[in-house]
């Protein structure tokens, strides 16, 4: 239906009938106006229009330029924080390394000054235990003699020199121990 009226309309219009018939005035004039337009369209809106591109191109050709310079130093920041970092970790390590090996000779200095102390105790207490050993044995001597003089005197019933009886059974009770 679209097609009757079209052709209705051209009709109308005076134009050809067909879209494969050519009007020569249509195409006369068509070249009058096309020609003097591309002579003002070269003449002044192409020079216009390359530079306005050519100072694009210029403009993107420098924000590459500019982008590859950023990138490159970005990528060398980084690598240098990559670097630093690396570093850092390296150096936190050795840090705790270190603070570990401190620790463990705190704890072997601690460990052994508790052991001196310990073995300084242990020699203390000796030292008492023997002299209260020694002390013991004097005054189980000295009572020894005493008996010895009491039960001595009973038997001869009387009472000897005291300082020369006590001698002589110190001197017994020494005898007595050496072969002992």
């Amino acid at each position: 239906m679209t097609m009757p009226v079209l052709a209705l309309l051209r009709a109308a219009e005076g134009g050809p009938s067909s879209p494969f018939e050519v009007n020569m005035g249509l195409f006369v004039w068509t070249w009058i106006v096309f020609l003097p337009l591309m002579w003002v369209l070269y003449k002044f809106a192409y020079p216009a229009i390359l530079s306005a591109t050519e100072a694009r191109e210029k403009k993107i050709a420098d924000q590459l330029g500019e982008a590859e310079r950023l990138n490159a130093e970005a990528r060398t920041l980084l690598a240098e924080q990559q670097k630093l970092s690396a570093e850092s970790r390296s150096a936190a390590q050795a840090m705790l390394a270190d603070a570990r090996a401190a620790a463990e000779s705190e704890r072997a200095a601690t460990l052994e000054k508790a052991q001196h102390e310990q073995e300084a105790l242990m020699a203390r207490a000796k030292r008492e235990i023997g002299a209260e050993r020694d002390r013991a044995i004097a005054l189980l001597r000295q009572e020894a003699v005493d008996l010895s003089l009491a039960a001595a005197s009973k038997l001869i019933g009387q009472r000897l020199d005291a300082a020369g009886d006590r001698k002589l059974v110190e001197d017994y009770l020494a005898t007595l121990s050496r072969d002992g």
